[in-house]
């Protein structure tokens, strides 16, 4: 569009499939959400999700992916799935150190980089992988939360 003149038909047109081609990513996005919210909401009798400091991650090199990924509209589809098959649903606090937190004696280890995928509690040894040990924290903070 920056190579056609103001006020061109040509400009306009250029437009109109600059335009389609966002729509059409938006559209795709928001199927995906759809069918992913419900199949989660369908299969599982609870729904426990972290929230996330969206503006922080944006400031790493993963700033497009997080964004492109649009968390905040997932979560708020999986929010009202919920209400309507009347599943539990919770968010744990992003104050919650979800990763910092040892999934089996519960001591706090303390902050970790990004690049540290795999770590080992220093008081019980056991071995955790960074995503597995967060969803089983975010899991106990739901059912904390929702009792």
């Amino acid at each position: 569009m920056s190579r056609k003149e103001k006020g061109s038909v040509n400009r306009a047109k250029a437009r109109l499939k600059v335009a389609r081609a966002h729509a059409k990513v938006a559209d795709a996005r928001r199927e995906v959400h759809y069918q992913l919210s419900t199949a989660l909401v369908r299969d599982n009798q609870a729904v426990y999700v972290e929230t996330l400091c969206v503006k922080g991650l944006a400031r790493t090199h993963l700033a497009k992916s997080v964004h492109d990924a649009g968390w905040s509209a997932f979560v708020t589809m999986l929010e009202y799935k919920t209400r309507r098959y009347s599943r539990t649903f919770a968010r744990a606090d992003r104050a919650f150190a979800s990763s910092q937190i040892c999934s089996d004696c519960r001591h706090r280890d303390g902050p970790k980089p990004l690049h540290v995928r795999h770590w080992t509690c220093v008081r019980c040894g056991a071995g955790h992988d960074r995503d597995v040990n967060a969803a089983r924290n975010i899991l106990d903070e739901g059912r904390r939360i929702t009792r």
